[in-house]
């Protein structure tokens, strides 16, 4: 009997510390594909981690886990490795055909973490394993949407995959454009799927982008801001630009981090006016997880 109790003790504690990713059952979705990577996600494994009681009495999830999997051609292998400096490590990239990863997303501020990869072989064995890697805002940029809003909609089911893969009309916002006195074009569109209201604080990812008289572009800039809708300001959080004499780089923010006011005869005093039609005529959506 003491070694049946044994024997069964001994299989439960090797089941318990099995790892995820080793289970031969696991189903894996598939959520997009192009000629260097495919990536998928497990449903099964979504598991809110966190969450609050708002003041009405609402459970809101603030921290959420899943494990998702991206397989690799060569392409895709050989930047994923320069990507990660691990040349050393995987000198040749047919030696990495896929990887495993435990991601935990927090949907107030639309991060992301990988808390674990492990890159593995044709053969199925471990190359190169990661554990708590950066916290990065999700955009229109990032590698990861896909499996930002898979998991994110396995919880709310507020449409995040669909609004991602809408035509442009849905998903992009266009607040202005605008001819200056040297005949460059400028235009300015926001990504609605962005869009979190916090307070009367509008946060949200815009694409403005300049062309020369003769339709050259010749500046994009990549703009994360925070846009007051009560008292008409904004101020830039974060971002990146483009010019035709240099690659992307830092954005910076004239105003030192704050607070601009929007002019009546500025260009940017039409977005405002669209944006503050957009939250009244979408109060669900840009208010989707909030905890207010």
């Amino acid at each position: 009997m003491q070694k049946k109790i044994f024997l069964l003790a001994i299989i439960c504690a090797t089941v318990f510390f099995l790892p995820h990713y080793a289970c031969a059952e696991t189903q894996w979705f598939w959520l997009d594909s192009n000629d260097k990577y495919s990536k998928y996600f497990e449903p099964d494994s979504v598991t809110i981690k966190k969450k609050v009681v708002t003041s009405d009495g609402k459970e809101i999830a603030i921290e959420i886990e899943a494990w998702t999997k991206t397989t690799y051609s060569y392409e895709g292998a050989s930047e994923t490795i320069k990507n990660y400096g691990i040349t050393n490590i995987l000198p040749d990239p047919k030696n990495l055909a896929y990887s495993l990863a435990l991601l935990r997303v927090n949907p107030q501020n639309r991060t992301l973490q990988y808390v674990r990869e492990d890159f593995y072989n044709a053969a199925h064995q471990v190359v190169w394993s990661k554990e708590e890697g950066r916290v990065k805002e999700i955009n229109s940029r990032s590698f990861d949407e896909e499996f930002y809003c898979a998991i994110v909609d396995e919880v709310f089911r507020m449409g995040e995959r669909d609004r991602k893969r809408a035509p442009r009309e849905e998903r992009w916002l266009d607040l202005w454009t605008y001819t200056d006195d040297a005949g460059n074009t400028i235009n300015l569109t926001a990504d609605t799927t962005t869009m979190r209201l916090k307070g009367t604080n509008l946060i949200l990812w815009e694409w403005q982008t300049k062309k020369d008289s003769r339709g050259q572009t010749v500046e994009i800039r990549f703009m994360k801001k925070s846009v007051n809708l009560t008292q008409g300001t904004e101020v830039i959080k974060d971002g990146q630009i483009w010019t035709s004499t240099n690659s992307w780089q830092e954005l910076k923010d004239d105003y030192d981090g704050a607070y601009r006011m929007i002019h009546s005869d500025d260009p940017d005093y039409k977005g405002l006016v669209r944006l503050r039609a957009y939250v009244k005529n979408n109060s669900n959506w840009v208010s989707r997880y909030s905890l207010d």
